[in-house]
């Protein structure tokens, strides 16, 4: 096999030829490790395929259909677009073929929608709304953008300097505000000197997750340039998306290492965590709960820091130098548990799928507006196990996972209750804010 030279850039699909063509369907990809399989019932971590129960829907189905399409065998259809779109991007089955094969599936993934736009044939039109939203009003919403900062409390003060800025986020700008307040005032329980951007942006997201690539570079040069202009050394977040924006796919559009941002990219589990471990801060009121965790996978197995490569693939597919693989193990899981644990009365249970194998919420990367039955009912799902093992409330560390939980609370008329971590955490700090 001759040495081919090729990069991690989603931009060429060639790039990921070999990933495609090498995949076997074992369906690792699907199923939990039998090492982690708690049994029958909650034993795949890939919403689509479990959802559609058909080849094309899952990894392995895609692969096939990626293949066929670099060689022209294949061609659009209103029903291959639902297909790569229909798909949380969740990282569950990059995850699980790095457990057997080490093929790049979620950047082919990417590479396969960045190709759709190029094509001309994507994104949907429900995202291109979206898209519009973005690139006119800078908030997903379309809301007025003179209104981003109206959710915040007025008795909280932000610094006009500071080492760290918060990047609120369009969720916590405009339909969460809970989120955004509980930020602010444990950062000012905990004596954190703050400040915002002058003028935020859309982060993105759903820019680069639906493969409108050229744009989303744009608006991640402008907003690393904002940031850079206030001379703060952090940026944190609330939203594990926005997290993995400005952590991994900023660094990954740009072509350079998370290292090489300047800055530090930090959720705020990370920052109350460090507090905590340090003693700077303790929790004091009780949060009488038994409640469950969900793993964003934002925050999870997708949040590992970027790191370019380029180089040569030869015999047998070894490549060289060698690729240091993003395998999903070192995300952000602990921080989450031990804060929760150490408020007092909480009863903290996990959930059968966790960690790496976490099953997504369904909301993220453009499915819930494309797909929004999809959507609900892989939230649904997860109420399911969070209800199997008796919790009494699910907490996430994303707006995208709480409202998608909410809306599946409301729509099955459980009783189960959703909080954003932020919530919990300002609940047991309250009485020192």
């Amino acid at each position: 096999m001759p040495k081919k030279k090729i990069n991690l850039d989603v931009r060429q699909i060639d790039n990921f030829v070999y990933d495609m063509s090498r995949c076997i369907k074992c369906k690792g990809c699907t199923w939990v490790d039998h090492i982690y399989m708690p049994g029958v019932r909650f034993s795949t971590k890939c919403p689509a395929a479990t959802k559609y129960l058909f080849d094309s829907y899952g990894a392995y189905g895609k692969m096939r259909i990626g293949t066929g399409m670099v060689e022209g065998k294949v061609d659009y259809s209103d029903k291959l677009l639902e297909i790569l779109y229909a798909c949380p991007l969740c990282g569950a089955c990059d995850v699980g073929c790095k457990r057997n094969l080490d093929l790049e599936i979620q950047l082919t993934l990417e590479a396969l929608r960045v190709k759709a736009v190029k094509d001309g044939k994507g994104p949907l039109p429900r995202h291109k709304k979206i898209a519009q939203n973005i690139l006119t009003k800078h908030n997903r919403f379309g809301s007025p953008h003179q209104n981003r900062t109206k959710s915040l409390p007025k008795e909280i003060t932000t610094a006009p300097k500071a080492d760290m800025v918060y990047f609120v986020g369009c969720f916590a700008s405009y339909t969460n505000p809970e989120i955004a307040r509980a930020t602010v005032k444990i950062l000012n329980a905990t004596g954190t000197q703050f400040m915002l951007l002058p003028d935020e942006w859309c982060c993105g997201n759903e820019l680069f997750s639906v493969g409108m690539i050229d744009e989303a570079r744009e608006l991640a040069q402008r907003n690393i340039e904002a940031f850079k202009q206030t001379g703060a050394t952090t940026l944190l977040t609330s939203c594990a998306e926005g997290y993995r924006m400005w952590k991994v796919d900023y660094p990954k559009l740009l072509n350079i290492s998370t290292a090489d941002l300047g800055f530090k990219v930090i959720h705020l589990v990370e920052y109350v965590d460090e507090l905590l471990k340090k003693g700077t801060i303790k929790f004091t009121n009780p949060v009488d709960l038994r409640l469950t965790y969900h793993d964003s996978c934002s925050l999870s197995r997708l949040s590992e820091p970027w790191v370019p490569w380029q180089g040569e693939r030869g015999l047998w597919g070894v490549v060289s130098p060698p690729l240091v693989r993003r395998r999903g193990s070192n995300g952000v899981y602990q921080p989450p548990r031990d804060i929760l644990k150490s408020i007092p009365k909480v009863q903290l249970i996990e959930m059968p799928r966790l960690r790496e194998n976490a099953f997504c919420c369904g909301a993220g990367r453009g499915t819930q507006e494309a797909f929004p039955d999809f959507a609900l009912w892989a939230a649904e799902q997860r109420l399911i196990e969070a209800k199997e093992v008796g919790a009494e409330a699910i907490v996430a560390t994303c707006p995208w996972c709480k409202n998608n939980f909410a809306k599946a609370v409301k729509q099955s008329r459980n009783n189960l209750k959703v909080f954003d971590i932020s919530e919990l955490i300002l609940a047991s700090l309250q009485a020192q804010v």
